[in-house]
């Protein structure tokens, strides 16, 4: 079966998310944007969600993780529980 690992950054609106990804395409480190800013409890770890496969997380993140580029930053990606932004780090 596949398996992903990723991170995420999670706020609560998607002109939040946007400005938050413009910081990270302008050179600003993913995880500690992460810290500052998710409010996913994975935040405190840089964001980090481990290794997962496919059916484990909501659909709209599963599609994201398991058909996007790997160390690109996805998003804003909207689920129930706000605006993603989404780094794939590795899928096997």
């Amino acid at each position: 079966m596949a398996q992903a690992t990723a991170r995420h950054i999670l706020v609560d609106s998607e002109a939040k998310c946007e400005e938050l990804k413009k910081a990270i395409e302008g050179g600003q480190d993913f995880a500690e944007v992460a810290k500052q800013h998710s409010s996913c409890p994975s935040g405190r770890n840089g964001g980090d969600l481990g290794s997962f496969g496919p059916g484990q997380m909501v659909p709209e993140f599963d599609k994201a993780v398991f058909n996007s580029e790997l160390n690109t930053v996805i998003g804003p990606i909207k689920t129930q529980f706000g605006y993603h932004l989404l780094e794939v780090t590795s899928r096997s």
